[in-house]
Order: C-alpha cells, then structure tokens, then sequence
C-alpha cells in the first residue's frame, strides 16, 4: 500500500493557466486590445539585449515559494539545479553535480559530486553546504512548491566540501528527475533566511547565466553574470516585457516588432495568424510538443460510470481527430495515454483498446450494459468556466453521441467558477469533468501517481485517500498500486519501462481517464533572432538567443 501523494489538491490553481476566458477576445480581437505605451529601447541597446513578450506575471521568484510557470520561467534562467534537462529533450544531465548519483542498495541514501568554482551572483562560493541549504530552505520555508521535496525526503547533509547526501523516507527512482525542478536550484545562503514564510519574492540571488538587476510591474531585466562558471549567454541579456493576462497586447507588440520573441501564451487563432504571417516570411515559428495532458476524468463511484462497460464506451466515442481539426486547429496532438508521447515509457494503450471514434465498439458495450435509444445512459461532464476549450469538448461529446449513437448516452455539461471547480472533484460531486494536467518534473511517474495511486481504499468504496481520489476518479486497484510501487523502486530503466506498459495497458481496461490531447507549445521570433528552444518542461532558455 502507498502513502501519501504529490500534492495533488495543492496545484489546483496552476490548471487550466493556458486556457481562459481571455478566448473571448478572440472574437473581438481588436475591440479587446488595449494600448500600451511600449518601451523604446536605446538603439546601441537593441544590439546587445533581446526582448522577449509574455503574458505571465511572476507571483514570486522566490525558488521556495514559486509554483508557476510565471516565475518558474524566470528562475530557470537565475538559478541552476543539480540536475537539469538536455536542451528541448526530456533526457536528464548533471548541472551543479558533476555527476549522476551514488545509490544505496536499498534506494535510500543519494550521494551527488558537488560542482567546483562555482559561484552566487552575491560573490558568495557555491558548495555541498550551500546547496544542502538550498534544498533544507526550499523544504522548510513552507512555501506552495514545498511538498514536492517534503513528501520524499528524510534529510538532506553536506558530507563533504563537494559532497551531497540525501536521504529518501523511500526509493524513489524518479528523484533525480524531481532535483531537476526549477526551484530546487541553489540560492545564496547569504542572502536567503530559512524559516516558514521567510521568502524574498523580488530578488534574486543564485548562479545561473543571468542576474536580476530589476523587477518592476511591466518588466524584469536580466543582465549577463561575468563570474558565470560555464558557457555565457549568446546575448548581453534580457528585457521580459510583461502583457499581464492580455495576449492580444502581446500578439500586437510582436507584429509591431517591440518585443523580438514572443511566448506564452497566444491564443489558437492568433497562433493560426502567426504562422500564416510565417509562411510569408514575416517572423519564425518555433513549434515543440508539450508536457501538458488533457484529458476526462471518469467518477467511478458514481451510479452511471461505476459500470466499466460504460466508461469503455465512452473511450470509444473520443474522436481525437475531429477535436484536434475543429476545436484545436492543430495546434494539438492526439494522446493514447496518460504518459506524453516524448516519454520513452508511452504507450498507445487507448487506440489499441479502442481506437478513435470506434462507434460500432460503442454501441455493443452499452449494449451489453443495458443501454440504448430507447434507454440511455445519463452522464453529467463539469468544467470550469474560465475553459471554453473544455465547454465546446463536452459539447462536441454531446452532439458526437446524439448523432452516431441515437442518445444512448446523455451527456450533460456544466460549468462552475474554477475556483469552486477545483475544489468539488476531490469530492466526488462530479460524474466526469474535463481538466488537464502540468507536470511538476518530467519522468513518467509524475503522469501516473498522482492520477492512480491510491494509499487508503478499497474495492467497494473506492479510493479514499490519494491520487486518484484528488483528481476525482477514486480509482482503486491493488494491482495498480503495487505497478506503481515497482516503477518507482526499479532503477534499470529497460525494465521500469516494461512496469509502465503494464500500468498503460491496465488503464486502459479500466478507464478511470480518458486521455484526449497533448500540448503543442509555441513560440514567435523575428527574422533576424536565432537559438530559441521550447523545452518540453514549458522552461525557456534565454540564453541561447541571439540576433543573426
């Protein structure tokens, strides 16, 4: 049995952050769009410094406190981790260790090589005990991100001047993955306090390419450090110019060439524009596949979804197809399982189990579970209200199944204020709602156990406490619990990935999720800009910018 989970009702507010009500502007492009007075950057200026546009606001850039890609984003170019992700791939490296770590036999104990001559932005020398205060501060401090660290491990000691040990409460193969979070980075340990809510959310002090030398309302600048241990930046820095909630403003700054790199986030029809705009050869597109899952949660304690026939049915009934042409433009990748497709471990489960918009295979489960025309099944689909991605999802269900399977399935949907939302699935008072999914760190696992772990349930009543309870399915297997206590104890990767088969297949016979699409992410360059990189974590490397 499993205890305990990642976490997963506190990273409710950071769903949905792609997908808005701000998609009504769309419709009103230019009667939502509000001037601003845009920065005129000195000429001798716009040589040397590279505008990048975004509508994320960062909360904080306080590593122990921010859980946002807002200032994620910011704090993945200040700041460096242990270990980190090989530019636009999932495939970790060493960054401030030098080298993969030393494991104990029981999978406890992580012994990492410190790096040498490095140093803070603040002149202080970087060492296994400032990084081991880094670590203790980003667990001690209490901050939003803190329990991903706080849920795994035991204790964290500098055993040496270069030498790190971490011990876990249990074996977790995925643990260097999880170093790999941005605010996991190391800070200045003269410049930071550790102690609950001791957090400096305006200042920067770490060893990465950059330093912050402003953080302001509309912007953050971001200068090249001179004492940086490795690699300089292929600029002279950074102005990230802040369109806070109003991608319309940003779409405009882009065309109107005030800012040289656009990203996060463009709705899909300014998208669609901007790649026409491409074509034509005014500005790059800059096109990767995205770490986000979308998908349906299926409650199975509820009347009309605890029959698996009907939730299989349902799987027979996406038509990932037509969602991605229609609603998505594209801009969208079909997605067969919970685990993304840039994971070695994916594993197409649903379109081998079910195929896209297989209606016949629809009908002969709902009519093996007793439904039809004459007696279909009523299924309510909640949302929130801030998606209207979701609502025309639930609605193109609803019509899919009126056309193709006369009724046999009422689908219902609803929406309700996100906060109130997020709130309610973990309770049970939804029969099947539309969300989605930002990983904390990239490895498979981090798709799986907060989705089907359960630490306390049982059959008859389901998961009771736990990932699956979190996110509304309350899923329960014992089968599946002791899968996922496996992988996560497996460190040969060939046979970790083979237990994650498994975990794909099972999911798909029982169908407490439904998986619909993966993200693509963009990103908008002007001509004379090379080197952007979208890396699948959503984290943006400003320093391999540069002007051509």
């Amino acid at each position: 049995m499993l205890d305990g989970f990642l976490g997963i009702n506190r990273k409710r507010n950071r769903l949905f952050q792609g997908i808005t009500l701000l998609m009504l502007c769309l419709v009103l492009m230019g009667g939502c769009v509000q001037k601003q007075n845009q920065p005129t950057p000195n000429a001798s200026d716009r040589q040397n410094t590279i505008t990048v546009g975004t509508i994320l606001k960062p909360r904080t850039i306080d590593p122990a406190d921010s859980y946002e890609l807002a200032g994620l984003m910011v704090i993945y170019n200040l700041g460096e981790t242990l270990y980190t992700y090989k530019l636009g791939t999932t495939k970790l490296e060493p960054r401030l260790a030098t080298a993969f770590p030393t494991i104990s036999e029981d999978g406890l104990i992580y012994t990492i090589p410190i790096r040498q001559g490095v140093k803070f932005h603040d002149g202080t020398e970087f060492n296994a005990e400032a990084m081991a205060f880094s670590l203790n501060r980003f667990i001690k401090n209490g901050g939003e991100p803190s329990f991903l660290l706080s849920d795994t491990v035991k204790s964290v000691e500098a055993t040496g001047e270069w030498e790190l040990k971490v011990t876990l409460q249990k074996p977790f193969a995925a643990f260097p993955s999880l170093l790999a979070f941005p605010g996991a980075c190391a800070v200045s340990p003269k410049v930071y306090e550790m102690g609950e809510g001791k957090f400096i959310p305006e200042k920067f002090a770490g060893t990465g390419p950059y330093k912050l030398t402003s953080f302001n309302s509309d912007s953050l600048r971001l200068e090249v450090f001179g004492d940086y241990w490795s690699e300089k930046p292929r600029n002279q820095g950074i102005d990230l110019q802040l369109y806070p909630s109003n991608p319309a403003n940003l779409f405009n700054a882009f065309r109107t060439k005030a800012v040289d790199v656009a990203y996060q986030s463009l709705l899909p029809q300014q998208v669609k524009k901007l790649k026409a705009y491409a074509e034509k050869g005014e500005g790059q597109v800059i096109e990767a596949s995205g770490s986000v899952v979308n998908f349906m949660t299926l409650n199975m304690n509820s009347d009309p979804l605890k029959q698996k026939l009907v939730r299989q049915a349902i799987a027979s009934l996406v038509d990932r197809k037509l969602l991605n042409e229609r609603i998505l433009q594209g801009q969208g990748e079909a997605l067969y399982s919970m685990i993304p497709l840039s994971f070695e471990a994916y594993k197409p489960a649903f379109q081998t189990e079910y195929g896209d918009h297989n209606i016949e295979k629809a009908r002969q489960l709902l009519q093996q579970a007793g439904y039809s025309k004459e007696n279909p099944v009523t299924v309510e689909i909640w949302h929130s209200s801030g998606s209207i991605t979701a609502s025309i999802v639930a609605a193109l269900l609803k019509a899919l199944s009126k056309r193709d399977l006369d009724g046999a399935i009422q689908f219902q949907p609803n929406s309700i204020a996100s906060a109130a939302f997020f709130r309610n699935v973990g309770k049970g008072l939804y029969e099947s709602a539309m969300s989605n999914w930002y990983p904390d760190f990239l490895d498979p696992d981090n798709y799986i156990y907060p989705f089907l772990a359960c630490a306390k349930g049982s059959t008859p009543k389901g998961c009771e406490e736990g990932g699956s309870q979190g996110q509304g399915s309350f899923y329960y297997s014992e089968e599946m619990n002791q899968l996922i206590d496996q992988q996560r104890k497996e460190s040969d990767p060939a046979k970790r990935n083979e237990i994650f088969a498994r975990i794909q297949t099972l999911l798909a016979q029982e169908v407490p999720y439904i998986p619909l699409w993966q993200t693509k992410d963009f990103a908008f360059a002007q001509n004379n800009i090379k080197g952007v990189i979208i890396n699948p974590s959503q984290t943006f490397p400003f320093w391999t910018i540069e002007r051509s």
